[in-house]
């Protein structure tokens, strides 16, 4: 059953046995803590610039052969 929905079901409710009702939460908040980059919200013009390829990229038509 690994790899199912009814399996991480089953193991979901294993870890909430063993561990806590809080589990989910307390792994969560580890990997929240150790995070240093910041992602966009620490720098706006990385976010601006992020944006501005990506609706480039996503508003290009398909590609056209080149004939010689």
């Amino acid at each position: 059953m690994a790899g199912t929905k009814a399996g991480a079901k089953k193991a979901a409710i294993t870890n909430k046995t063993r561990h806590g009702a809080d589990f989910y939460a307390r792994i969560g908040r580890k990997g929240g803590k150790i995070g240093t980059t910041g992602g966009f919200y620490a720098n706006r013009e990385l976010a601006r610039t992020a944006g501005a390829k990506g609706g480039r990229i996503s508003r290009r038509g398909p590609a056209k052969k080149v004939t010689k």
